[in-house]
């Protein structure tokens, strides 16, 4: 198996201590491990960070998408199946389970798996055993079990859609990967990252990112995550010649949710706009200035309420200021 050498790009204090959680988890001889994560946060990457961190990393990791297998092949592909235990049975197969033996087995969208199988999954779990689709006698294996889910799994629980028995012995050990929103200045950091991979990849030497991408990057709330943002830069390297990534170079998408979260501000100004004196720019940049003016008064200069007070992040904030030559209190 090949030595694997992802890590957990960011520095945001939430990714920091999600590390140290990786290392003391993949160090305990904890056999599960849970997984919560918006689509798109890397929870198959700290499934592997908890594999590679492990005693185990020389044995094999399986991934297994509960999601992408048909139920009625799901159990042959997890436990395997004796010769003849169904129509097409023509040979033993191992499962992915077996084969992981001394290793990990990942289980992303666990919610995904239907009950019957949930079950069967659960004595697995208790016992370190299971029987081949077909089998007699039971198979006995070391395997630590590393499931995922981006729901939220005590209220699929509530609703019928998931075991409690299952969800409790799940539970013992858990980690929530945060939302890349939820990380302020990452996705600059995570951005940087892509680009010098991708420099490497398609051979260019692109410097990074305009002013006012780098504002816009801030502010779109990246509900597809790191996995979007990664994928839009490929898109941008593919397509695009440029050095400097432009507002242009992004979907209309991105650019119209911004708009508007810049058009309709958290909180309203209580004295009236200012005056369209100049043009759209000049009055656009007037109306920014008083509201980060008014938040750094109400804040008695304090960057990090202000910040919070205008639903930006602090960098988004400082580099606001400077563009609109605000002097810090």
């Amino acid at each position: 198996m090949a030595d694997y050498k992802g890590e957990l790009i960011g520095e945001h204090e939430s990714i920091q201590s999600l590390r140290r959680l990786i290392l003391r988890v993949a160090q305990s001889p904890a056999r599960t491990v849970l997984i919560y994560g918006e689509t798109g946060t890397g929870k198959g990457l700290v499934a592997r960070m908890i594999h590679q961190g492990s005693a185990r990393k020389s044995g094999e990791f399986v991934d297994i998408n509960c999601a992408a297998i048909p139920a009625s092949l799901l159990e042959s592909e997890i436990f395997g199946h004796e010769k003849g235990a169904f129509t097409g049975a023509v040979e033993r197969k191992l499962g992915l389970v077996e084969a992981a033996n001394d290793g990990s087995v990942f289980l992303d969208e666990i919610r995904e798996m239907d009950p019957p199988l949930q079950a069967k999954l659960l004595s697995l779990l208790d016992t370190q055993q299971f029987r081949r689709v077909g089998a007699v006698k039971p198979t006995t294996v070391n395997v630590r079990f590393i499931a995922a889910t981006n729901k939220v799994l005590l209220a699929e629980v509530k609703a019928g859609k998931f075991r409690e028995d299952l969800y409790y012995r799940l539970q013992v050990v858990a980690l929530n990967v945060p939302a890349l929103r939820q990380r302020g200045d990452d996705v600059l950091v995570l951005a940087r990252h892509f680009i010098d991979k991708f420099n490497r990849i398609y051979t260019r030497s692109m410097v990074g990112l305009s002013d006012e991408t780098t504002e816009i990057f801030l502010r779109y709330p990246w509900p597809g995550n790191v996995r979007e943002l990664e994928n839009l830069l490929e898109r941008i390297f593919i397509l695009e010649d440029d050095d400097l990534i432009q507002p242009r170079h992004l979907p209309d998408r991105i650019l119209r949710t911004v708009r508007s979260g810049l058009a309709a501000p958290a909180e309203a100004p209580d004295a009236a706009l200012p005056p369209m004196d100049g043009d759209f720019r000049d009055a656009t940049e007037a109306f920014q200035r008083m509201l980060i003016e008014r938040a750094l008064a109400r804040a008695t200069g304090n960057l990090t309420d202000t910040a919070r007070h205008l639903g930006i992040s602090r960098h988004a904030l400082r580099h606001q200021m400077t563009k609109l030559r605000i002097a810090p209190a």
